[in-house]
């Protein structure tokens, strides 16, 4: 998968290290379960330490006890999270990281990314990001479509920007639409109306319909009146 401009977070990973120096955060591991405690597994990656998978990094999803994920000489594969050479301490994870990380995600990004699910509203971008990003069906480029699914389907590749995010909530969303001119001044872009000056302008155009229909009424009586008067003038003179 393609990634964002700027973006540079490969997972590294190297045949086998020869030190706790040697290891790097995303780097991938083979190692074998050791020991396992309440709070998580001590893993042999080949080094002088171990390393240890706390619980919480055994799954996504919530695990109760060490031994429903893993057990003594399981062969596992790992990635570092974090290493303290000094405290001979390596922290690793059993959850594969992912590619781009949040802290790099910025609006106007592109990334060439994957349909991963359809909705009625939109589809599900797989960016490499944590969570994918919606695609709303007003940012699909304009295209006019029933359902999404008439234009998309699971595993298809799709070129989007970020659009926004909400680092708070986790939430991407994006778009298919071209960037705005960012050199535009802010007080050259037309804003939207509000209800307000939407409804206010209605009533403007209804006063200027009634004026232009009294005036074309009023005329029309006008010349109405002058070819009454017109006729009886040549009746007069007839006689």
């Amino acid at each position: 998968m393609s990634r964002g401009e700027g973006v540079n977070d490969e997972q590294t990973s190297i045949s086998q290290p020869t030190s706790i120096t040697d290891l790097q955060p995303k780097m991938q591991l083979e190692g074998t379960v050791r020991r396992i405690e309440l709070y998580g597994a001590l893993v042999d990656i080949g080094l002088q330490q171990d390393g240890l998978i706390h619980i919480s990094q055994l799954s996504e999803g919530r695990v109760n006890r060490v031994s429903d994920v893993v057990q003594v000489g399981d062969r596992v594969t790992v990635w570092v999270t974090d290493v303290d050479p000094d405290r001979g301490r390596i922290a690793l994870t059993m959850i594969e990281p992912p590619e781009v990380e949040w802290r790099n995600l910025a609006e106007g990004q592109t990334y060439v990314g994957h349909v991963v699910r359809i909705e009625r509203y939109g589809v599900f971008v797989d960016i490499g990001a944590k969570r994918p990003g919606l695609l709303h069906t007003r940012e699909m480029g304009g295209q006019f479509f029933r359902h999404p699914s008439e234009l998309f389907r699971e595993g298809d590749e799709v070129e989007v920007r970020i659009l926004s995010l909400d680092r708070r909530k986790k939430r991407i969303d994006l778009t298919m639409e071209g960037p705005t001119d960012t050199a535009m001044e802010e007080g050259d872009r037309e804003e939207l109306p509000t209800p307000v000056e939407l409804a206010f302008r209605k009533a403007q155009e209804e006063t200027r319909r009634h004026k232009k229909r009294r005036i074309a009424l009023e005329e029309k009586r006008q010349r109405a009146e002058q070819e009454d008067i017109l006729t009886r003038t040549l009746q007069l003179h007839s006689h």
